[in-house]
């Protein structure tokens, strides 16, 4: 007679065993059978730089066989990161500002009042430098401030808000250089400091300048932020999904603030960036700025929804506009088909990252 009192307990047991070994088969079997772009898909999510990596060794390649040796010569290889270099730098404040889910229109002409009030400071008002420059870098910060304040305490959409601040930052522009350019000349005697991240040394025979070197310091300060801090944690959460992240305790207004000032503060130095650039303070400079550095970022991976991109990525996206530019020019194509390659990179790239996306939904 079989002893009722123990065949329940067993039975039990024996049947969470057998669930057991069916999920786990069930799992196993899942894992096999994934097919080559769900396993794509799943890489790119986990790495979103790959592409444009993948991008720019393809682009490399294309045109030192359409080119030859003219693209790969050390003054054109310098040249590149001179031209890339003001758009990365811009590009690092879009990536903070992306992460969170906003957007940045204003960065551009942030950049340019910076370096105006450094400019007229210095050389029109006779002020010293080691107090004009850091006055153009609290200016910057100061922008980035209250794109921060309109966004988290108004709860306006960021690209309503900086779509305002660059109408507003563009007539102070014109209003406080009066459409005027301070002359090479004129910054040369009155302050060169302002011009020092435009000279440059020989490495390997290509001239680097001192603005690239200051845009690599910058992006390595910027990653060790975002990838080493509590508050590059809580810029990821906040983009990601801001409810969860103030379930948690994270103050996303205090971040998105912190966030937009930072950035403001970034493209400030990108104004001391662009004076030793072009040698000048113009107000017609770096027009398609902020443009640009969105392109940038988009290319670089990160993500437009918030939450996913790395500043690595954006220097890499930046290289590979700077790259395609070059190449397309070296090749004797138009300005025409530059603008349209471009254009063609941008929305790939977001086809892309909407595609891997779709992993997490």
């Amino acid at each position: 007679m079989t002893d009722s009192s123990s065949s329940g307990p067993v039975a039990a047991a024996e049947y969470e065993k057998v669930l057991a070994e069916a999920d786990g088969s069930a799992a196993a079997f899942e894992i096999e059978h994934r097919g080559p772009l769900r396993r794509l898909q799943e890489f790119l999510h986990a790495y979103p730089t790959a592409i444009p990596f993948i991008v720019l060794i393809i682009g490399l390649i294309v045109f030192s066989v359409l080119v030859g040796g003219r693209f790969f010569a050390p003054f054109n290889l310098s040249l590149i990161l001179q031209q890339v270099t003001i758009i990365g730098t811009l590009g690092i404040a879009q990536t903070l500002i992306i992460l969170t889910a906003g957007i940045d229109l204003s960065v551009g002409v942030i950049m340019i009042l910076a370096s105006i009030v450094m400019g007229r400071l210095a050389v029109v008002s006779g002020v010293p430098v080691f107090i004009a420059f850091p006055a153009g870098l609290m200016v910057g910060a100061l922008c980035g401030y209250i794109n921060g304040t309109l966004v988290t305490y108004l709860k306006l959409p960021p690209f309503i808000v900086t779509l305002g601040t660059w109408s507003i930052f563009g007539a102070l522009i014109l209003f406080y250089s009066q459409s005027a350019t301070i002359r090479q000349q004129e910054i040369e005697a009155a302050a060169p400091f302002l011009q020092v991240t435009g000279s440059s040394f020989k490495l390997g025979g290509a001239p680097i300048t001192v603005g690239s070197l200051l845009m690599l310091f910058i992006a390595a300060v910027v990653w060790y932020i975002l990838n080493r801090t509590a508050f590059g944690r809580h810029i990821y959460a906040t983009g990601d999904d801001p409810n969860s992240a103030r379930l948690a305790g994270i103050s996303t207004a205090r971040t998105l603030l912190a966030v937009y000032t930072m950035a403001g503060f970034i493209c400030a130095i990108a104004g001391w960036i662009m004076i030793g650039r072009i040698g000048a303070a113009s107000p017609l400079a770096g027009a398609n700025a902020n443009l640009d550095s969105i392109t940038a970022v988009v290319i670089g991976g990160t993500s437009l929804f918030g939450g996913r991109g790395s500043i690595i990525g954006t220097l890499i996206g930046a290289l590979i506009v700077g790259v395609f530019r070059d190449g397309l020019s070296l090749y004797g194509l138009d300005n025409l088909w530059q603008e349209f390659t471009v254009g063609v990179l941008i929305i790939v790239a977001v086809t892309i990252d909407q595609w891997v996306r779709r992993i997490a939904s």
